[in-house]
């Protein structure tokens, strides 16, 4: 199952401010050895310390692959390929096949780099099993207990009720816990990620699922 926190959107310059969203709360994080321990325990005929060892070349391979232009299909997981944030630039001419700032400045003048790219990226796109539709048919959610506490005391309020007094979270990480995720978003529940595998212009990518 996974648990979900809820928070609200404080930003003023939203136009959701003040509404309700959810959001993952995760339990832990597997690395590489972590998660050969997890498969080495269920009945695999490999032992741990084998298991490591394939993961361990897997994810050397595929980044050999993807930066030479390649991208790799793990069926029933993602299509993982390097793609590029670009620079915009005044015309072709200029452009130059490297990575940095589109432009320097030398004594208070700004002059054009060239360089195409701003910085290279990953992509993982899911496909198969792992594509939303599917995902969405097998998940079962539910909240945290501190989320359910929230949900509980606001629809006391709203039925007009005691209910003790409802946390307005100042920064978008309020009600439901802990996001372990290594982000602080102010505005989630509600991003899109999306676009088309291109690059031209910034960052437009391919969407997270298969098409």
């Amino acid at each position: 199952m996974i648990e979900l926190n809820v928070y609200k959107n404080n930003d003023e310059t939203s136009e959701q401010y003040g509404k309700a969203y959810a959001r993952v709360d995760y339990k832990e994080q597997y690395d590489v050895s972590k998660l050969a321990r997890h498969m080495s325990e269920h009945n695999a005929p490999f032992s741990e310390g084998t298991i490591l060892g394939i993961l361990t070349d897997m994810v050397k391979c595929i980044r050999e692959l993807t930066l030479n232009g390649n991208t790799v299909k793990i069926e029933n997981l993602a299509i993982f390929k390097a793609s590029v944030e670009s620079n915009p630039c005044s015309r072709y001419g200029v452009m130059r096949a490297s990575i940095g700032e589109p432009t320097t400045k030398v004594g208070g003048v700004t002059t054009e780099t060239g360089n195409a790219v701003k910085s290279m990226k990953l992509l993982a796109q899911a496909t198969g099993e792992y594509m939303r539709e599917e995902l969405n048919k097998d998940v079962v959610l539910g909240w945290t207990t501190k989320a359910q506490e929230l949900i509980n005391a606001d629809k006391a309020l709203m039925a007009g009720g005691s209910g003790g007094t409802t946390t307005n979270d100042t920064n978008g990480t309020n009600g439901g816990g802990t996001n372990t995720n290594g982000t602080n978003p102010t505005n989630e529940g509600g991003t899109n990620n999306g676009g088309g595998d291109n690059g031209g212009g910034g960052n437009n990518d391919a969407p997270l699922d298969e098409g």
